[in-house]
């Protein structure tokens, strides 16, 4: 065992856990280990303090396991998390954190700005979302409309069962992919119902295989 570094230890740890929950650790005063998952990334780096307002902070300053949404307001993105404090010789040495999307928020509309004014979209409609010239574009079949949320604020606010980040500038509603197909340069091409061929990246294929079931 003294060959294992406390870090590669928590990485083979995190390999437990859902390809959706990312994993902080920290001591008392500063994350020490972040490992992000591909459905949430709060953009932790070891060696970041650790503000009052997070999940980890409660559970430090309680002393207790603590669970509840946090909203967008902290990090920029909404989560659920869950934080439970550890111990050494009886004195609390930090934290261990354990981050999942939040989950949709009831809503069944994507309300996108268009040249006329503003319509709202079932997600059902949704082909696919694009990210181009720092907008977000939103694709259906009768129109093309933008919304001021990111991709990663949308992959917390789509029902995860449909919506997959394939790209880091896509997200695609599976139910409107026609056939995937083999590429050198991106893993896989998706080609939607619309004619529209969609590129899988590196980083996403082995994730999108998975929860796509190939």
């Amino acid at each position: 065992m003294e060959r294992f570094t406390i870090i590669s230890l928590l990485d083979v740890i995190g390999e437990l856990f859902s390809d959706e929950i990312s994993i902080a650790v920290s001591n008392t005063k500063e994350y020490i280990y972040y490992r992000p998952s591909k459905r949430i990334d709060l953009k932790i780096r070891p060696g970041d303090p650790i503000r009052e307002e997070t999940i980890t902070h409660k559970a430090l300053f309680t002393n207790q396991k603590v669970s509840e949404f946090i909203s967008r307001d902290v990090f920029g993105v909404p989560y659920h998390g869950m934080a439970v404090p550890f111990h050494y010789n009886g004195e609390l040495e930090g934290c261990v954190t354990a981050i999942y999307p939040s989950v949709t928020d009831g809503k069944s509309v994507i309300t996108v700005k268009t040249l006329d004014g503003w319509v709202p979209i079932s997600f059902s409609d949704v082909k696919y979302l694009e990210v181009k010239d720092r907008k977000t574009h939103v694709f259906t079949n009768r129109l093309l409309g933008t919304h001021k949320n990111s991709l990663q604020e949308f992959e917390y606010m789509l029902p995860r069962e449909s919506f997959i980040r394939c790209h880091r500038s896509f997200i695609v509603n599976v139910n409107h992919i026609k056939e995937i197909y083999p590429d050198t340069h991106s893993t896989f091409v998706l080609e939607m119902n619309n004619e529209a061929r969609i590129p899988v990246s590196q980083s996403y294929s082995s994730y999108f295989r998975k929860l796509l079931g190939f």
